[in-house]
């Protein structure tokens, strides 16, 4: 055999102990994990993920349990169709997670560490309110970047559009139009991630209204907000609009009907920001629940009508 010949490395170097709890062991498995969760295997993936995590409870500082967080927040924010998916993890992480889970620094009124489904719930809805504001500054700085080429994409698109017919490839965007339509997605992402939060009784009603409240505040509110908005209203809606909380919603609707008689808010915006408000005026009964029962008599109506 050649004194030069090419060996697989995994053959030429003897085996390395690595430590089952490093960093990048822990994104690597975790990541595959996460990537292989569908919700026909929910139960068995994420019970895995929950195990990856309890191995980690010796640990005094909690960086595996922020580790997974993250991966999982990044995910739900991605994957938006997903988004009740990742928050049924969440409570079942939340639920199952080693209560000798702690992080020294975080304690109780007594001045004992937290246990560790308080612990997990400190850290994941921290982790969601730093991209809630974070997202918002990096949108408005892909949104600014994505404006300066503005022009080239609209060349583009008008190349593209005489495309349609032939074979040629198609002219690609700017790099900037595409990072801020991933901002975009992922803002809306994670908007729906918190509204999935909030109904498995993980994120409270006063964070819900403080998001409501962040959305409306702005006098003539970008489109991202206006369909953030809508979003999580969308969402968790119907739960806000308590007798307790008929107020504060009251006043949300009102915003959103001046909003829709705005110059300043595109059709688009206005026509979303009105589906909204009949969607509240129907008791938050979609239209497709409201046409079913008179669709599914006029079948029967059909059936009797052939029978006789």
């Amino acid at each position: 055999m050649s004194m030069i010949r090419w060996v697989a490395g995994n053959t030429s170097r003897k085996s390395q102990n690595i430590d089952p709890e490093s960093p990048e062991l822990v994104d690597g498995k975790v990541r595959a994990l996460l990537n292989k969760l569908t919700v026909e295997k929910f139960d068995s993936i994420s019970n895995q993920i929950i195990a990856w995590v309890n191995k980690s409870e010796r640990e005094k500082d909690g960086r595996t349990l922020i580790q997974v967080i993250r991966m999982v927040v990044e995910k739900a924010a991605d994957e938006t169709v997903w988004s009740e998916m990742y928050a049924r993890l969440c409570r079942k992480m939340m639920e199952q997670i080693s209560p000798k889970m702690q992080d020294g620094g975080i304690n109780n009124a007594e001045g004992k560490p937290i246990p560790g489904s308080q612990l997990f719930r400190k850290y994941l809805l921290n982790r969601c309110q730093e991209e809630f504001e974070r997202g918002w500054a990096a949108k408005d700085a892909s949104a600014a970047a994505a404006v300066a080429k503005a022009g080239e994409d609209e060349a583009v698109k008008e190349a593209n559009d005489k495309k349609k017919d032939s074979d040629d490839e198609p002219v690609l965007y700017s790099e900037e139009y595409y990072t801020a339509q991933k901002e975009k997605r992922q803002g809306l992402g994670l908007i729906k991630f918190l509204g999935e939060l909030f109904k498995l009784q993980i994120s409270s009603e006063r964070i819900m209204h403080e998001c409501v409240k962040k959305l409306l505040s702005v006098e003539n509110p970008e489109e991202d907000k206006i369909e953030s908005l809508c979003k999580l209203l969308t969402t968790v809606g119907q739960i806000l609009d308590t007798n307790k909380a008929r107020a504060h919603m009251n006043v949300y609707f009102s915003r959103m009907k001046e909003l829709t008689r705005s110059g300043s808010v595109s059709s688009r915006m206005q026509y979303m920001l009105q589906n909204v408000i009949e969607l509240r005026e129907r008791k938050w009964i979609s239209r497709n629940h409201v046409a079913a029962p008179a669709m599914i008599a006029q079948i029967h109506a059909g059936v009797c009508l052939l029978v006789f």
